[in-house]
């Protein structure tokens, strides 16, 4: 039997199997985005705090922002491509990783751009409002574009066609 036709045990059979069944692969991508996401907040907020306050950045704070989420990128792009996202298209490693990190670099402008507004435009330069502006605000709105454009571009859905999976698939396999 083909991969792709659902068998018995696939079929729901009560009123919240039914409902549930059509999302069950985006809630479990939510989830594992979600965990992914978490451990690399606290790797970004971390490390921008630890460079930008009595580290080698201090009064530096976009130039701390910048390279905490580098950090933060590279740990969830390993994490996204193997757990997260493990199921979906695949492409060539090097264009995945190029593609993540021009998304992140985005997102990072979202995060940057809030604490810029916070701390130069408003005055708002205490540790308090500079965290608030790029871990909660920036982070917030960069999280939304994230989970888009990876399912977008980065982890595209598995082809339909046999022959645009089978290079899919011969793409995936190959390292960087």
């Amino acid at each position: 039997m083909p991969a792709s036709e659902p068998t018995l045990a696939d079929v729901p059979t009560s009123p919240w199997e039914r409902l549930y069944a059509p999302i069950r692969t985006l809630v479990h991508e939510i989830a594992k985005f979600g965990i992914i996401g978490m451990i690399s907040f606290v790797i970004d907020v971390g490390l921008f705090n630890l460079l930008l306050y009595g580290g080698p950045l201090d009064d530096k704070p976009l130039t701390a922002k910048v390279v905490s989420v580098a950090v933060a990128t590279t740990f969830a792009y390993f994490g996204n491509r193997f757990w997260t996202f493990r199921h979906r298209g695949r492409t060539h490693m090097g264009r995945e990783y190029v593609l993540f990190f021009l998304l992140n670099g985005v997102a990072m402008l979202i995060a940057v751009g809030c604490l810029w507004v916070s701390h130069y435009l408003m005055g708002l330069d205490s540790p308090l409002a500079d965290n608030i502006s790029a871990n909660v605000v920036g982070l917030a709105l960069g999280t939304l574009f994230r989970f888009w454009s990876y399912r977008k571009w980065v982890f595209p859905e598995v082809p339909d066609d046999d022959a645009d999976r089978e290079l899919a698939e011969r793409d995936a396999s190959t390292p960087i």
